[in-house]
């Protein structure tokens, strides 16, 4: 695994001596020589790498990563840019863009652009085994990933959290910081995105809360490849 190198280590060095942690790289690097593991073991901290604490506008909280070829690359919704399919969830995320702001539906779900301006593109669970949808759940990476958002909760400025679903919803009782602001709403999947997901203008309503507070909006328009 490529180790965090930025700002993250000082909130997140002490998790790497717990005891939780060390069982959970020898699981994780037992799977990675034993079976077909996404994303690609460098890429698994890719969101850290991509988004430093200090920087962090947004947290898009996901679950496990993708876990079909050349889709994962550490980041939560976002696919490979050589990747011709778009994930059903993230069609629908970009349908609802559309509807917010007016942004066109690009050919690609490659979402760099968005982590490279302070959207922490966050996975509670950050490796899968292939075709084998949460199957590194219960192994630690949640407790990991609990003191990311620890650390993101304790920022003292205005942060907007993006909670779709019963699972990110969830950590809301961790998120205590009165400067921040939670939006939630069902998950963007097939399944679930009509009961309230389209039309939530989670997007415009980040933007006029970074505003409002002196920051830079976030230009959500992926362009095309």
């Amino acid at each position: 695994m490529a180790m965090i190198q930025n700002d993250w280590l000082a909130s997140l060095h002490n998790e790497f001596s717990k005891n939780y942690y060390k069982e959970l790289f020898y699981f994780v690097k037992k799977e990675y020589s034993t079976a077909v593991v996404y994303p690609p073991s460098d890429d698994i901290f890719n969101a850290f790498h991509l988004t430093p604490l200090s920087e962090v506008k947004v947290v898009l909280l996901g679950q496990d990563p993708y876990h079909n070829e050349r889709q994962a690359h550490g980041m939560s919704f976002s696919v490979l840019p050589d990747q011709k399919e778009i994930p059903p969830s993230l069609q629908n995320i970009y349908q609802e863009l559309s509807d917010d702001l007016g942004c066109y539906i690009p050919n690609n779900g490659y979402l760099k652009k968005w982590a490279d301006q302070g959207v922490l593109l966050l996975n509670t669970v950050l490796t899968v085994r292939a075709h084998q949808a949460n199957s590194h759940q219960g192994k630690g990476w949640e407790q990991f990933t609990d003191a990311v958002i620890r650390a993101v909760n304790e920022q003292d400025r205005p942060i907007v959290y993006f909670l779709w679903g019963k699972p990110a919803q969830s950590k809301i009782p961790m998120l205590t910081n009165p400067k921040h602001l939670i939006l939630r709403a069902p998950h963007p999947s097939p399944l679930s995105a009509y009961r309230g997901f389209f039309g939530c203008k989670h997007f415009s309503k980040a933007n006029e809360f970074l505003k409002e507070n002196g920051i830079g909006p976030i230009d959500w328009q992926i362009e095309n490849i």
